[in-house]
């Protein structure tokens, strides 16, 4: 019983944060005066009570955070907090239907980018503001932001921290104590998004759009105030600072916070991860440019290069921006894309899919095996640098690998089954479930989601969330062991 009070505890402490977001919007709709005030109020304010009679009675609580809860908390944070959210956008747009809302929402908080709405460039500027937000706050996880104030409150955040982020951390010079840990990451995030702004502000952006952007590339989510994402602007100085950023926000933000303790760029250099990641993405960039021109999509290689380059590092690094209908270029190059964003980015960053230290595992250990095949007496460990990787986490990785393609299998065809045609349905899977956005066909750069029936939103709200929470946060409550003491 008491496990069930503290997740109730902690959950109000989040909810009621989320009014406070509510209200910033709320805010801003006064200022611009674009009538959507009163759906924001009344967001904020239901939020808030909802948050209240969660919290205040279950005060007394005791504030210890097992495991088996940790697991419960990020799977119910993640799968409800996007009910509360919904809010202002049911408010204001009463014809809205809810799966609509939570899959925008969604969306929004598991940096996919994918949408639902039509007409962004019309959209109150409040509303548009809400979208990036939600983008932002999930960009470094809502429960690493959680474990940064729950100490305050006398709740250890260890727990949370190892169930939301399944992956490689960095801990060599970074702060002790995970509460510490988390500040300090939320701290660089905070700090290079300001540099985004000023950056994008620099390069064309009004104040307003400079600001959603840099929400929406830190966070890899993928949001535009425009109908047309990035080709609204049709700039190559916005997409060189937007392609910049995204390669940087795709990074381990450990790695950000050593480099930027030591003052130095070594971390970067022995960062295995951001090597691997930096080179397979962009010699893809120049191989899909040499494609473009001998397909003659392009007149010559250089305007190649350009469209190739922000289109593949957007859906690589899963942030979801466009500049061009890459559904119309040759199919190899956009099916390269949605292979890259499986794959490329690191853990301890803000984009999704199996992350690149998982990759290298595997890769490493194929290659073991095929050495025993012909050394079978020989004794050889796995290494990653200096480290050698345990067969724990070999099997981990593997079972996590196993997990994740059998998931988007069944999923691609629950879609089939529901008469979306394979390639919709497979890319719009791989999409979301890697919280990238934009997939093919009826899910391509030049549309949205807007076309999908309420059970093929749903399935594919479904796959954002798995993908976010990084499966096993999820699947591990369907496995009966979990419920034993």
């Amino acid at each position: 019983m008491n496990v069930v009070l503290t997740i109730i505890h902690i959950f109000g402490v989040v909810t009621m944060g989320f009014s406070g977001l509510m209200a910033t919007c709320l805010l801003t709709s006064e200022i611009a005066g674009d009538g959507a005030a009163s759906a924001f109020l009344l967001g904020s304010v239901v939020t808030l009570i909802a948050g209240a009679l969660m919290f205040f009675p279950t005060l007394k609580t005791p504030k210890k955070v097992s495991r088996q809860a940790g697991f419960l908390l990020v799977s119910m944070t993640w799968s409800l907090m996007p009910v509360f959210c919904t809010l202002p956008l049911l408010f204001y747009f009463p014809q809205m239907s809810f799966i609509d809302a939570y899959f925008e929402v969604v969306s929004g908080l598991t940096t996919t980018g994918a949408t639902v709405l039509t007409g962004l460039d019309g959209l109150p500027m409040s509303i548009n503001l809400w979208r990036h937000e939600l983008n932002w706050i999930a960009g470094m996880g809502i429960i690493i932001f959680a474990v940064a104030i729950l100490p305050i409150l006398g709740i250890g955040g260890m727990q949370l921290y190892k169930a939301e982020t399944p992956g490689s951390v960095k801990e060599s010079d970074l702060p002790p104590r995970i509460a510490q840990t988390a500040k300090a990451l939320w701290l660089v995030y905070a700090g290079i998004s300001v540099a985004c702004i000023i950056a994008l502000r620099l390069a064309g952006m009004d104040w307003f759009d400079a600001v959603c952007h840099a929400f929406a590339a830190m966070s890899l989510g993928g949001f535009s105030t425009h109908d047309s994402s990035i080709g609204f602007f049709n700039s190559l100085s916005i997409e060189v600072v937007l392609s910049l950023f995204e390669l940087v926000a795709a990074i381990n933000f450990a790695t950000h916070f050593i480099a930027l303790k030591k003052r130095a760029f070594n971390p970067y250099i022995d960062d295995m991860e951001a090597r691997a990641f930096l080179i397979l993405v962009l010699g893809s960039c120049v191989v899909a440019a040499m494609v473009l021109k001998d397909a003659g999509t392009y007149p010559d290689f250089l305007t190649a290069l350009r469209h190739a380059s922000f289109n593949l590092i957007t859906i690589a690094t899963d942030c979801g921006f466009s500049t061009q209908d890459f559904n119309q270029w040759p199919i190899f190059v956009p099916m390269w894309m949605l292979f890259l964003s499986c794959l490329s980015a690191s853990s301890g960053s803000t984009g999704g899919g199996i992350r690149m230290i998982r990759t290298i595992i595997l890769m490493k250990q194929a290659r073991l095996e095929l050495f025993k095949f012909i050394h079978p007496a020989a004794i050889k460990s796995v290494r990653i640098g200096d480290t050698v990787i345990s067969n724990t986490i070999v099997t981990s990785v593997t079972g996590f690998i196993f997990l994740y393609f059998i998931s988007i299998v069944i999923l691609v065809f629950t879609l089939l089954l529901s008469g979306m045609d394979f390639v919709s349905a497979f890319t719009a899977i791989i999409a979301c479930f890697n919280n990238a956005g934009p997939g093919l066909n009826q899910v391509g750069p030049a549309t949205n989601y807007a076309s999908l029936s309420d059970f093929q939103t749903g399935v594919c709200a479904f796959a954002m969330l798995l993908g976010r929470v990084q499966i096993f946060s999820i699947v591990i409550l369907f496995v009966p062991e979990f419920w034993k003491k």
